[in-house]
């Protein structure tokens, strides 16, 4: 299958997305629905079998992820009726979607806001594949996810999401010029302002943390309690906030301790602003500076924090963990960089202008399954 023409490079908006639905490049067992489509991205499915394994695994370059199951003598069990995905422990699951792309489109893949905000780790897996998360241009065949709640065991169902796919337009023997370059960065924060504040450019567009708060027993953040009951992914305001989650309130201090393999949910310091014909990924800063990892379900579509209901861009959520040992991080410490990409075309609905857009606007916010009380 081809495209066929010549098409601006950068990523696919959600109309184009339909367009490759239509086309023949992206199929599922069941009907692809409104909701799925986002503006640069595709909400993924899980389908009706899963498989509990015993380590975490990538299939090389000439075997499939089927082949791999076997080997490992895998026996699948049914979503259809929904099933408990148990608290560290690893499964794959097969996605409902699968993929015929031509050969000028790649594909690349992260957790939805909700899983990452819930400690659920997901990756995508495809045949052949020698990469988490990527797929290559002109791949044909089905697609996988792996699953590891990591703090709370989570109920799911075929038709559940957990994590999203974005497609690429890449040319063979091309530069990428789709990724902005910090002047680039530089230059478009003159004219329009990515960031409520002074922005810090260096090799993307630099986060920090925010600690202080405006008062001093303000909630700046929450710490996952480890002992909680099941969360159904798929029930939205069900669950209270203190069933789950200890806050962590500012102090003089206007500093926190992360606990080794502690899970924790804070908030940016800047409101964040994506352009309409551009989109974002949240990236680790580098390693050197500290101990700690910001989860990487941080993918922003084009438009988010620009209807925010008069307030200046919307904050960036981070979920934190420390590795092994305790690290102390600071109000106003550096802890992730966006990474800038241009959108092939701008697309017809941005986020916060579709029915899906749960994060828009927001400040320190848990994943929707939760409820205030």
């Amino acid at each position: 299958m081809s495209s066929g023409g010549r098409h601006a490079a950068g990523l696919l908006p959600r109309q184009r997305i339909r367009d490759l639905v239509r086309d023949g490049g992206l199929a599922a067992g069941d009907p692809f629905r409104d909701t799925q489509f986002q503006p640069a991205s595709l909400d993924l499915r899980l389908g009706a079998r899963a498989y509990r394994v015993r380590t975490s695994f990538l299939p090389g370059a000439v075997r499939s992820v089927a082949t791999v199951l076997a080997d490992l003598n895998s026996e699948p069990f049914d979503l259809r009726e929904g099933a408990i995905l148990e608290r560290g422990c690893v499964y794959v699951v097969e996605l409902l979607e699968r993929l015929a792309l031509p050969d000028d489109l790649a594909a690349g893949a992260n957790p939805k806001s909700s899983t990452g905000r819930l400690d659920v780790f997901t990756r995508l897996i495809a045949d052949g594949s020698t990469m988490f998360d990527t797929v290559p241009a002109g791949y044909a065949g089905p697609l996988y996810a792996e699953v590891s709640p990591r703090t709370f065991s989570v109920k799911v169902r075929q038709g559940t999401r957990l994590n999203q796919i974005r497609f690429r337009r890449v040319r063979a023997g091309e530069a990428d010029t789709t990724r902005l370059t910090d002047r680039d960065l530089r230059d478009l924060h003159h004219e329009s302002g990515l960031v409520d504040d002074d922005a810090i450019v260096r090799d993307g567009l630099v986060l920090r943390i925010e600690l202080a708060g405006a008062r001093p027993e303000q909630i700046v953040g929450y710490r996952a309690q480890r002992h909680a009951d099941v969360i159904d992914v798929d029930r939205r305001d069900a669950y209270p906030v203190a069933d789950y989650w200890e806050a962590i309130r500012a102090g003089a201090a206007r500093r926190l301790i992360l606990d080794p393999n502690e899970f924790y949910i804070l908030a940016s310091k800047e409101r964040v602003r994506i352009p309409s014909d551009l989109a974002a990924e949240m990236v680790p800063i580098d390693p050197l500076m500290g101990e700690f990892r910001v989860h990487y379900a941080g993918f922003f579509d084009p438009g988010f924090g620009s209807t925010a209901g008069g307030k200046a861009g919307s904050r960036a959520v981070l979920e934190v963990r420390s590795h092994e040992v305790p690290f102390l991080i600071e109000d106003g410490q550096m802890v992730c960089r966006l990474a800038y990409e241009r959108m092939a075309e701008a697309p017809d609905a941005l986020y916060g202008a579709i029915g899906t857009s749960n994060y828009q606007g927001q400040d320190l916010r848990l994943s929707k399954q939760f409820r205030d009380g």
